[in-house]
């Protein structure tokens, strides 16, 4: 069990595959939205933000999120397509990621590096 949010993505499947929907799924509207791959065996991240809010689903293989808000900590690993992890402003985070996985980010805000704070919790 984990403090941080992760959602259970609604999910149709049958004997042809597995369909994911995110559309009302979110507790934001997604203004940017972008993949990261390539990255095996990689930790990218290693920020919070003052704004943001992001939400984090493995799209392929397994990424392992470290997550701090300042009062607590979890390792979350992201696996399943049909689950989402949502990263608030203030959690601190980094992302390991597995062989040939695909992390898709969605963010309710456009880029702005001043917005990134890069100093871990103590």
């Amino acid at each position: 069990m984990t403090r941080f949010q992760i959602l259970k993505l609604p999910t149709h499947t049958d004997g042809r595959g597995s369909l994911t929907v995110l559309e009302g799924a979110l507790p934001f509207p997604v203004v940017r939205s972008y993949w990261i791959y390539g990255a095996d065996g990689q930790t990218r991240g290693g920020h919070r933000h003052r704004f943001t809010r992001q939400a984090l689903v493995a799209v392929s293989g397994a990424v392992i999120i470290y997550m701090n808000d300042g009062v607590g900590e979890a390792s979350v690993e992201l696996m399943d397509p049909g689950q989402c992890l949502l990263v608030e402003p203030k959690d601190w985070h980094t992302m390991t990621f597995g062989e040939g996985a695909v992390l898709l980010v969605m963010s309710s805000h456009p880029y702005d590096r001043s917005e990134y704070i890069d100093e871990p919790y103590v």
